[in-house]
């Protein structure tokens, strides 16, 4: 049986080898893992401070992208990286509140088994329909699908991703029927409703707004707190009396649980220098989301709130995976 003193001395050993990785980092280049398909919010954002970032830090930034499971997938092997800042992820709302909220079983906790490092964007979310569809505006769109329930569906991210969580805190302060239709990210699900595959989406702005302005896609309401300058003839879900529905998205960066503190530190300075530049806020900016740059403590609080408010939100609407 090992001493205390042999216990201490391995604990010592150990603690200075992991504060001597933490100042030599980054050794080697960074994976940043995007939990949802190329094309969606979450890998625009990525891919907007991927190589900056990259250059702040002195070691490559590789944007991966591991889709499926609503964001669960991706999440789950950021979880599981080792805790040296070499394996980071885009942190979302779909998966560190709106997946764990609905679906318990989920292979991490959000709240202990990752490190918040920082909140890069908030993101307005937007009800869309294809061109086609006969319901165009938040009075004809609700009518449309109240006469009909069950005749048409919405793609979104995922099962468990934001878009899920609130069209069906949606359905459920309306009182209508639709068929979720899950993709594996935002990407492919925009690519169906798009073609007229399926005919309605709910989906952030950044990755919906280049559909919008080629008018691909209409814009039916904004979840957000106001009307929004890209989209100022569309009203928010409160003005169509669905308020509860009003919930922004975020897209920051976290890792795995026990990075240390210099690691995080030295993530957080470098994103907060790339998101000083005025071109790469203004790329930011122009997708409609709004840059925030916070603290990890902040993060961390805004993460733990958000959780609390989605666990709320399923249990009030008995929301389940399909």
């Amino acid at each position: 049986m090992k001493s205390v003193r042999s216990i201490l001395l391995t604990a010592l050993v150990a603690t200075a080898a992991s504060s001597a990785a933490a100042q030599n980092f980054p050794s080697k280049p960074i994976r940043l893992i995007v939990p949802f398909a190329a094309g969606g919010t979450t890998d625009i954002i990525a891919r907007v401070i991927a190589d900056p970032l990259g250059r702040a830090l002195g070691q490559p930034v590789i944007v991966d992208n591991r889709a499926g499971a609503g964001g669960v997938i991706g999440a789950t092997e950021i979880a599981r990286a080792t805790a040296d800042g070499h394996v980071l992820g885009m942190a979302t709302v779909s998966t560190v509140a709106a997946s764990p909220a609905i679906n318990p079983q989920v292979s991490y906790n959000p709240l202990t088994d990752f490190t918040p490092i920082i909140n890069i964007a908030a993101t307005p979310n937007v009800l869309l329909v294809h061109p086609s569809f006969p319901g165009t505006n938040a009075k004809t769109f609700l009518e449309t699908v109240k006469k009909s329930p069950g005749q048409y569906s919405y793609a979104t991210a995922g099962p468990g991703s934001i878009g899920n969580v609130l069209m069906e805190l949606y359905k459920i302060t309306t009182g209508i029927f639709i068929t979720h239709i899950p993709y594996r990210g935002s990407g492919p699900a925009l690519n169906d409703t798009v073609g007229g595959q399926v005919p309605v989406m709910f989906d952030n702005l950044p990755s919906a707004l280049p559909f919008i302005q080629s008018k691909r896609l209409i814009p039916v309401m904004v979840a957000a707190p106001q009307r929004l300058k890209e989209l100022p003839d569309v009203p928010t879900f409160k003005e169509a009396g669905a308020e509860a529905v009003n919930r922004m998205a975020f897209y920051g960066i976290h890792g795995p649980k026990g990075l240390p503190r210099e690691t995080v530190d030295r993530v957080n300075a470098a994103v907060r220098k790339v998101l000083e530049d005025p071109a790469t806020r203004k790329r930011i900016e122009d997708t409609g989301s709004l840059v925030v740059a916070d603290t990890p403590e902040q993060f961390a609080k805004q993460i733990e709130g958000e959780l609390r408010v989605y666990r709320e939100v399923v249990q009030k609407a008995k929301i389940k995976l399909e």
